[in-house]
C-alpha cells in the first residue's frame, strides 16, 4: 500500500483481518484513548481505536488550551498532581514543539498582599518543575503590569506576578496523534460506534461489537484487552459491561467566550485567582483571538454538544469586565464553546466539583474491562502509560517498555514564525504550501474574517481523516471556535470540497451543511 494513502479510511477497512485477535482494544478517540493507543502500539502490541464520532469531538477539543502544573491544584496542596503535570508539560513541549508554546500570565494585584503572596506559591510552582521550568515567575510592578496589558483597569493596581506555563491547540494535538498512531501501525476508525462487548464462556470480555456509522455495517472485534477511554460516556460502556455498576462519572461543564484579540492586546494572557465563584478565569490569547473561562456547572445529562447555560455566560462576561476598561458585551462574543469535564462521581453526591478528584483513575472490573476516566491533556501520556501498565500487570500482555516519553508527535518540529497560521501543521507545512502552488485556486480562503484555506479542507479529507464539515471547521482548523458566523458561512465552500474528495453526493453535500449550521448555531449568542 503506498503511503500516500496510510489514512485512508477505505485502505484501514480493508486491511482489517476479520479474524484478527487484537492486543488492546480502545474505545474513545479523545486525548485519554488516543494516548493509550499511541503508548499500545509503540511497545509493539496490536492496537485497534474504535471512536463514534471524530477525533476529540467531545472535551478533548474543548479545553482553556492551557497545557499546564495546574497552579490551582498547587492552592489546594496537591503537590503530586502538579509535579506529575509539569513534568509532562516539559515533555510534550518537546514532543509536539509545533503546537506547544510557551506562555507568560500575568496576575493582577489588588491588594498590598498578593504580590508576596502569589510571587511565593509560584516560585514553588517552579521549583516544581525542575529541569522542564519553562521560566522563573516574578514580581512586576504597576507601570509594567499596565504596560503589558493596555487593557486593564488602572484603578487601585498595585503591580502583578508574571508567570510561564505552556499553551496549546488541543484538537490539531489530538489529529497528531492520531495520524502518528496510524503511521506507527494501530488502526483506527472514526464513526465507529462501539453497540455492545462480547464476553467468553467464563464470563471474561473478549471483544467489541461495533457499527461503522457511514455505511451501518456491523463487525465483531476479537481482543485480549478492552479499554474504555470514552470520557463522559464512560458509563455507557461500564453498563454494557455490567447493568448494575455504580456510576463513575459526573459531568462538569466548562464554558468559553471568545473575543477579538483588540480586548487583550500583547502577548501575556491574565489569569485571575479568585472569582465570586472560588475558580481561576483565564483570559488567554489564541490564534489572533482571546479566550476567558471556565465556568464549573454540575450536570445530569451529557451531550456530544453540551450548551452554555444563560448564567454562565453572564458569569464570564461579569467578571472579565471587573478586571478590563474595555468592556465586553454580548455582541463581542465571536464563539461560545462548552465542554464536560468527566470528573469521577462522589460516592455521597456532594456537589463541590472543585473537591471531586482531577487526577486520573484505571479500574478493572471483575470481566476485564479496563476503565480510565479523570485526567487532562496535559498529562495524557502519562495516563496512557499507567492503563498499558496496569494491563501488563493483569498479565493480558507480554511486558514490553513505554516508549512515548521521548517521542516526536507527527508533525513535530520546532514552531518557526507565528505570523503564518499554517505553523500549526509543523513539518507538514511545506506540503500544504506545494498543494497550492500545485493549484492556486486552493490558496483562496474559506472566508475573508479567518486565515484558512481551500488547501487545508483537501489536506483534512486526505490526510487527517476528516469526514464532515465538523471535522473540519471545528477540529482541522479551528473557524467554529474562532468565529462562529464565518464557520457557518464557511460551511457550503467545505462541502464542496469534501464532496470532491470523499465521492459524495449533493444530497450529501445539503444534509451536511444543514446539520452543521443547526449545530455551529450553538456557538453563537
Amino acid at each position: 500500500m503506498s503511503n500516500q494513502n496510510i489514512y485512508s479510511r477505505e485502505a484501514i477497512l480493508n486491511n482489517i483481518d476479520p479474524n484478527e485477535n487484537w492486543d488492546v482494544i480502545i474505545i474513545g478517540g479523545g486525548a485519554t484513548g488516543l494516548g493509550t493507543a499511541l503508548d499500545s502500539v509503540t511497545r509493539g502490541y496490536k492496537t485497534l481505536l474504535l471512536e463514534m464520532a471524530d477525533y476529540a469531538k467531545g472535551t478533548s477539543s474543548r479545553s482553556t488550551k492551557l497545557v499546564h502544573g495546574g497552579v490551582r491544584y498547587l492552592a489546594q496542596g496537591n503537590i503530586d498532581l502538579v509535579k506529575e503535570a509539569l513534568h509532562e508539560r516539559g515533555l510534550l513541549a518537546k514532543n509536539a514543539p509545533h503546537l506547544v508554546k510557551n506562555q507568560s500570565f500575568i496576575i493582577p494585584n489588588y491588594r498590598w498582599w498578593e504580590g508576596m503572596y502569589y510571587t511565593i506559591g509560584l516560585k514553588v510552582y517552579d521549583f516544581l518543575a525542575g529541569k522542564l521550568s519553562l521560566g522563573k515567575s516574578k514580581h512586576i510592578k504597576t507601570k509594567e503590569t499596565v504596560n503589558r496589558i493596555e487593557t486593564l483597569k488602572k484603578d487601585k493596581i498595585k503591580g502583578g506576578v508574571v508567570y510561564q506555563d505552556g499553551q496549546f491547540d488541543d484538537s490539531r494535538l489530538a489529529i497528531n496523534v492520531a495520524q502518528s498512531c496510524v503511521e506507527e501501525g494501530a488502526t483506527l476508525l472514526n464513526y465507529f460506534k462501539v453497540t455492545g462487548l462480547t464476553k467468553d464462556g467464563n464470563g471474561n470480555i473478549s471483544g467489541v461489537k461495533a457499527t461503522d456509522s457511514e455505511t451501518n455495517i456491523e463487525y465483531n472485534f476479537k481482543g485480549k484487552t478492552v479499554v474504555n477511554a470514552t470520557g463522559i460516556f464512560t458509563d455507557e460502556i461500564i453498563q454494557m459491561d455490567n447493568p448494575e455498576a455504580r456510576k463513575m462519572v459526573r459531568p462538569s461543564q466548562g464554558v468559553h467566550l471568545v473575543f477579538d484579540k483588540s480586548f487583550l492586546p500583547g502577548n501575556d494572557a491574565i489569569m485571575i485567582p479568585k472569582t465570586d465563584d472560588g475558580r481561576v478565569l483565564f483570559a488567554v490569547p489564541w490564534h489572533d483571538k482571546v479566550i476567558v473561562g471556565t465556568t464549573d456547572t454540575m450536570l445530569d445529562e451529557h451531550s456530544l454538544e453540551p450548551q452554555a447555560q444563560e448564567q454562565e455566560i453572564e458569569f464570564i462576561l461579569k467578571t472579565f469586565n471587573k478586571y478590563i476598561s474595555k468592556q465586553v458585551s454580548r455582541d463581542d462574543v465571536l464563539s461560545i464553546f462548552a465542554g464536560l469535564r468527566p470528573l469521577a462521581a462522589p460516592k455521597d453526591n456532594s456537589e463541590k466539583s472543585k473537591e471531586i478528584s482531577r487526577s486520573h483513575k484505571i479500574i478493572v472490573s471483575n470481566t476485564g474491562l479496563v476503565t480510565i476516566t479523570g485526567g487532562k491533556w496535559t498529562t495524557f501520556r502519562r495516563m496512557a502509560q499507567d492503563t498499558v501498565n496496569k494491563i501488563i500487570s493483569l498479565g493480558k500482555l507480554p511486558k514490553m517498555d513505554c516508549k512515548t516519553e521521548h517521542f516526536a508527535l507527527h508533525g513535530a518540529q520546532p514552531m518557526t514564525s507565528l505570523e503564518n497560521h499554517l505553523y500549526i501543521y509543523g513539518s507538514d507545512k511545506e506540503k500544504i504550501e506545494t498543494l497550492m502552488q500545485h493549484e492556486p485556486a486552493l490558496a483562496e480562503k474559506l472566508h475573508s474574517a479567518l486565515p484558512f484555506t481551500k488547501a487545508e479542507v483537501v489536506w483534512a479529507a486526505r490526510y487527517e481523516m476528516a469526514r464532515s464539515i465538523d471535522d473540519v471547521l471545528a477540529r482541522r482548523v479551528r473557524a467554529l471556535f474562532l468565529n462562529a458566523k464565518a464557520a457557518i458561512e464557511s460551511a457550503p465552500t467545505v462541502a464542496d470540497i469534501l464532496a470532491k474528495e470523499l465521492n459524495k453526493t449533493e444530497d450529501w453535500k445539503t444534509q451536511q451543511i444543514e446539520t452543521f449550521t443547526k449545530m455551529a448555531k450553538h456557538y453563537t449568542i
